[in-house]
């Protein structure tokens, strides 16, 4: 996805189409999706009734804090407006839509996977859960990284971090302005993260212009007393395709 982002974003500058296609990409309204009002990105990316396995729910490997951290933002959904997030295998599965034609690519692989979604053993790679708040445009991931993904002894890679910063972003990107392609990711590390502990991200969009959204990150420990990375990242809006009827 970043690579794909920096590609676009290199084209946007020189004001060529993308692909050879001799076009600009459109502009977006704010107050629409996809030529629809706003409830229809979510009605795509939380379908009410679906037989896709969500991976954002509990399972035997979480830890107590993490555990204990989604029951406190389950309650929120009933009060204060979040919206936990499912998280399916494929991002096909939760936009429902197609990318323009000039980046669409065909593919005889039929078993795709989010990166974030690639170790399918529980509690040995990313688990992981976001819950989204719609009028602040605001994220928080609970991020419990498992041995598959150690760097240093007993701790966590700090790629397998950004990674997981990157998904977050994303998630929030898409939700809070169509946001689709990374055009640009910077992070600086600061303390190790002990594997299978838990990682909170407080993701936040500081602004929207230029059909670009930028947004921050701070990852920290439950009590807060410890803070593992901060990052920031810039998203390319893209207007995206109806899917064809079957």
């Amino acid at each position: 996805m970043i690579r794909r982002g920096f590609q676009v974003a290199a084209r946007l500058g020189h004001h060529r189409g993308l692909l050879g296609a001799p076009r600009i990409l459109p502009r977006l309204n704010p107050a629409s999706a996809f030529g629809s009002s706003t409830d229809s990105v979510f009605s795509r990316f939380l379908p009410e009734k679906t037989e896709l396995k969500d991976d954002a729910l509990p399972n035997a490997s979480w830890c107590l804090d993490m555990l204990c951290l989604y029951q406190e933002f389950l309650e929120k959904t009933k009060s204060s407006g979040w919206i936990k997030l499912p998280s399916f295998k494929s991002n096909r599965d939760h936009i429902g839509l197609n990318l323009p034609s000039g980046l669409a690519v065909s593919s005889d692989k039929g078993d795709c996977r989010i990166f974030t979604r690639c170790i399918q053993v529980e509690g040995q790679g990313f688990e992981y859960v976001i819950f989204f708040q719609p009028s602040r445009k605001k994220s928080v991931c609970l991020f419990q990284p498992g041995p598959y993904l150690e760097g240093p002894p007993g701790f966590t890679h700090s790629g397998s971090l950004a990674a997981m910063m990157d998904e977050t972003f994303s998630k929030t990107a898409f939700l809070a302005g169509e946001g689709v392609f990374t055009l640009s990711f910077n992070i600086r590390f600061k303390n190790l993260i002990p594997m299978s502990s838990l990682v909170v991200m407080d993701i936040e969009v500081g602004k929207i212009e230029d059909q670009k959204l930028y947004m921050s990150c701070i990852a920290h420990s439950r009590d807060q007393q410890t803070v593992y990375t901060k990052s920031s990242g810039v998203f390319l809006q893209l207007q995206l395709e109806e899917e064809s009827p079957q």
